[in-house]
């Protein structure tokens, strides 16, 4: 595994963020049943984690992902998660940050591992969020080809230790064509099912 570019992954998902409506903060998502307005607290949440694992820097209090509560958003949350997901793009591309050994989750990890998943969190997440709030999500744009891929990697290697799903990571793999594309083979891994809508059957 080596270092990716998470940038066209952050600028996806932080347009899609500033597109959100205050009536769709208590739609459901279709990450473990969270709402989106906890999906995006969830997102600044790692973030944060995951910029400081890029430098290696320990959090005060620790990194432990805490429970997604959108009471926590404030009434700055279009500006500041999109300027954090920037912090995140720019703390992976030095190659420093994808070399040794680092944390996030509460996980001693290698560093490359660490990138990896924050790639996928910011590809999934953005994913869910946009069938969350009807949204198409640009999974066939060229440059999501590598970081979709990367992402792939990185959560097929954890599937392969776990098939019937990683607690604190994602649900058991939903079957998939192995010819579908490939952001809707990463979403199966994930536990996710790549047709999901708001209110439909995979809701």
């Amino acid at each position: 595994m080596t270092a990716a570019d998470l940038r066209p992954a952050t600028d996806v998902l932080a347009a899609l963020i500033g597109q959100v409506r205050d009536d769709q903060l208590t739609a459901p998502t279709p990450c473990g049943g969270i709402t989106v307005g906890e999906l995006l607290d969830h997102v600044d949440s790692l973030c944060v984690a995951f910029t400081a694992a890029a430098a290696k820097t320990p959090l005060d209090g620790g990194d432990r992902a805490p429970v997604p509560d959108a009471s926590r958003l404030g009434g700055d949350w279009r500006h500041r998660i999109p300027a954090r997901l920037d912090e995140l793009a720019r703390a992976w591309r030095k190659e420093s940050a994808w070399t040794g050994t680092t944390e996030a989750g509460g996980i001693r990890l290698p560093a490359e591992a660490a990138g990896a998943a924050a790639l996928d969190e910011v590809i999934v997440h953005g994913w869910d969020l946009a069938v969350a709030t009807g949204r198409p999500y640009p999974g066939s744009d060229p440059a999501l080809a590598e970081p979709v891929a990367t992402a792939y990697r990185w959560v097929g290697s954890v599937v392969a230790q776990s098939p019937e799903g990683s607690p604190g990571l994602f649900g058991p793999p939903v079957p998939v064509p192995g010819d579908a594309p490939p952001l809707d083979r990463l979403l199966g891994l994930t536990g996710r099912d790549p047709h999901w809508r708001p209110g439909g059957s995979g809701s």
